[in-house]
């Protein structure tokens, strides 16, 4: 007698092995964007910009003097944080064009890889100061046509319906994120202390290519790109619903605006106060300070399975919080993370080590909480035809924020320390509040039961 065995699928924790692919090649993507930006901001403020090497860099009179038209005169601090803003915001705008694109003519695969080459090449072009402006526009352009494209991929992994799976593939989407968030700046920032900061900026590109062939291994599992419109077809124009919801997505993503200033000035002038007002000897080494970058993401990995076996608790008696809960939940814990800080800078001039690591831990908790909840209801509620550009928007939050980021570090030499971080624990629990105020119209717009 001849019995046959069917072939089950190969499956990533239980998920399509498609999220493997898509979360490796987002791992080594993270690793190379936040190794750089976890040493730019003191490589710009200690030697980039400062007399001697300012002068090298192409273009760059012109583009200070466009700079300062907006923002008026800066110190060099003021500049590097500023320059930093624009940065880390434009490299988030550009996810809404990427998504555009995308949508209307190249497919989401062609603009991921495109994406990818881009990217590799600016991190290698930021190796050398002559190059820098250069860098930071293939960096900013190929982020534009990576970020959005991926997350959309990785939402349509799932059916509509399936939006308890979606949650949890964004979650474990989260981790591949905070693997290279974590190794990034502890590498980069390992090698740029030891061998200067153009080893470390090199070693940002080559990771990324190794993102490409990651991305380029796993094409037989990835979902096939949505069939592209052409000139002859008028696709239907939204209904009052749809518009309904796109409007109530959009004021969900603004909310989270808020805690995002607080959680990303960890990157920019939080470095400068622990380079600064914190202890970073220890048994005779001195602790790098872009490690404390590695700190929020591993508190995010270790955090996942933690949660989601919270969620699953709280979900079986019928006591889980629904989206607009944990993105409030997440505003709360920024916001004691900055008043942590506030701690720190009232009890001592040198603040010891342990605030700061303590203050990444909270942050990487509330990241959790906010925003893989917000690319998972986005994913799931946004109208078909608008997804990618809609993912896309998500980011264009992090463009404001980032951009505000970098304006408010202009005010870090005239106000005292304990006052910046109030300033920024009062912003975090603005979004707190928006979150609780707003919950019920939100949830009806948005059908969420």
């Amino acid at each position: 007698m001849h019995t046959s065995t069917k072939v089950q699928p190969r499956t990533f924790f239980g998920q399509p092995m498609a999220l493997a692919y898509l979360s490796f090649t987002e791992a080594w993507e993270r690793f190379s964007y936040y190794g750089m930006t976890s040493i730019l901001v003191l490589y710009m403020s200690q030697a980039l910009l400062t007399p001697g090497h300012v002068e090298g860099i192409v273009g760059f009179t012109s583009f200070r003097a466009a700079l300062e038209s907006v923002f008026g005169s800066m110190t060099t601090l003021a500049l590097a944080s500023q320059i930093m803003g624009l940065y880390t915001g434009l490299v988030y705008f550009t996810p809404v064009l990427g998504g555009w694109v995308a949508d209307r003519w190249i497919g989401r695969r062609t603009a991921v890889m495109l994406g990818a080459v881009m990217m590799s090449a600016g991190h290698l072009a930021m190796a050398f100061d002559a190059s820098f402006l250069l860098a930071l526009f293939l960096l900013i352009t190929g982020c534009g046509l990576l970020k959005g494209n991926i997350s959309t991929q990785v939402g349509e992994l799932y059916a509509e319906t399936d939006g308890e799976g979606r949650t949890r593939a964004f979650a474990i989407f989260s981790v591949g994120i905070n693997v290279g968030a974590v190794l990034g700046p502890l590498l980069v920032g390992l090698l740029a202390q030891l061998y200067g900061w153009h080893a470390g900026f090199g070693l940002a590109g080559a990771l990324m290519l190794i993102g490409l062939i990651t991305y380029i291994a796993g094409f037989r599992y990835l979902p096939a790109d949505r069939p592209r419109a052409t000139p002859t077809v008028t696709k239907a124009p939204l209904d009052r619903r749809q518009w309904r919801i796109v409007v109530a997505l959009g004021l969900v993503s603004a909310i989270t605006i808020f805690q995002s200033i607080g959680y990303y000035q960890n990157t920019n002038m939080n470095l400068v106060w622990i380079n600064r007002s914190v202890d970073l000897d220890l048994l005779g080494f001195h602790v790098p300070v872009a490690w404390f970058n590695s700190i929020d993401p591993l508190a995010s990995i270790l955090g996942v399975p933690v949660l989601l076996a919270l969620w699953r608790f709280q979900a079986a008696r019928g006591s889980e919080p629904d989206d607009l809960g944990k993105i409030g939940t997440g505003a709360w814990l920024t916001m004691l993370a900055n008043l942590l800080l506030v701690t720190a800078c009232l009890i001592s001039a040198r603040a010891n080590v342990l605030f700061p690591i303590i203050y990444d831990i909270l942050l990487g908790i509330g990241f959790l909480y906010y925003w893989p909840t917000l690319l998972a209801l986005v994913s799931r509620a946004a109208p078909a035809k608008l997804k990618a550009t809609l993912m896309g928007a998500v980011f264009l939050t992090l463009f404001v924020s980032n951009t505000i980021i970098g304006w408010l570090g202009g005010f870090y030499e005239h106000m005292t320390p304990a006052g910046f971080w109030a300033m920024h624990a009062g912003i975090a629990a603005t979004g707190g509040v928006l979150a609780f105020v707003l919950k019920r119209p939100l949830k009806r717009a948005l059908e969420i039961t």
